[in-house]
């Protein structure tokens, strides 16, 4: 048994954040067309989902190779571990992005409702947990991975705000109750993004620590066990 060579390992982390950067380019877009209306851009996240996929297996495929050819041990080998459920994250925020960027396409040009500015502000901040994450990963910091996942609270308190907000106004215009479920389900998306990138966390801070956290705990403030 050994540890995983550097330049091995440091191949690994580009094809992850070359996904990464895929995705969260796909992020911006998407929010883009939340605050501009730009409808064209749509088409172009829908058909980037086919090439988040290849990348997908294509760097589960390398770390599974190198977990059976390297043989490593300790933190290569939690790394190694951790790279698929950094992968299959990726593609499910990828997932809700599209959803994103289709609903945000769908409610352009319709009469405005209030609660798509909460839409607007729960995609912002999933882009902000998602590039603090991934910065957390490239540089194995536990704090780091923490204040990503920690962020997901806002997103949390906006979706239930929100629910609150399209419940009320589909009693007062019952004409739009379509898109308020729309709405509906856009901020459901959004809420899961969110979760989807707090496991990213609890994936780096495993490679760090060594043992598993549940993150969504300690984002509730019920408080994480010691270094």
């Amino acid at each position: 048994m050994q540890s995983l060579r550097q330049d091995e390992l440091n191949k690994l982390r580009r094809e992850l954040t070359l996904m990464h950067a895929e995705v969260a380019e796909n992020l911006g877009k998407s929010i883009v067309i939340l605050k501009t209306g730009d409808t064209d851009l749509a088409a172009g996240v829908k058909k980037t989902g086919k090439k988040i996929d290849e990348m997908q297996l294509m760097i589960d495929d390398m770390a599974l190779a190198y977990i059976a050819t390297q043989h490593p041990v300790a933190r290569d080998l939690r790394e190694l571990v951790t790279v698929f459920k950094l992968t299959l994250n990726l593609e499910r925020i990828d997932d809700y992005v599209v959803h994103l960027a289709k609903a945000a396409k769908k409610l352009s040009g319709r009469p405005s409702i209030r609660s798509m500015d909460r839409i607007r502000r729960m995609a912002e901040t999933g882009q902000a947990m998602l590039k603090a994450a991934f910065a957390a990963y490239l540089e194995q910091n536990m704090d780091g991975a923490r204040t990503s996942a920690a962020m997901d609270e806002s997103i949390d308190s906006e979706h239930k705000a929100l629910t609150d907000e399209v419940l009320a106004f589909i009693k007062n215009n019952p004409k739009q109750v379509k898109a308020a479920a729309r709405l509906l389900r856009l901020s459901g998306y959004m809420e899961r993004l969110g979760d989807h990138i707090t496991n990213i966390c609890e994936g780096i801070v495993f490679i760090c620590k060594g043992s598993h956290e549940d993150l969504n705990q300690i984002k509730k403030g019920k408080g994480k066990d010691g270094d």
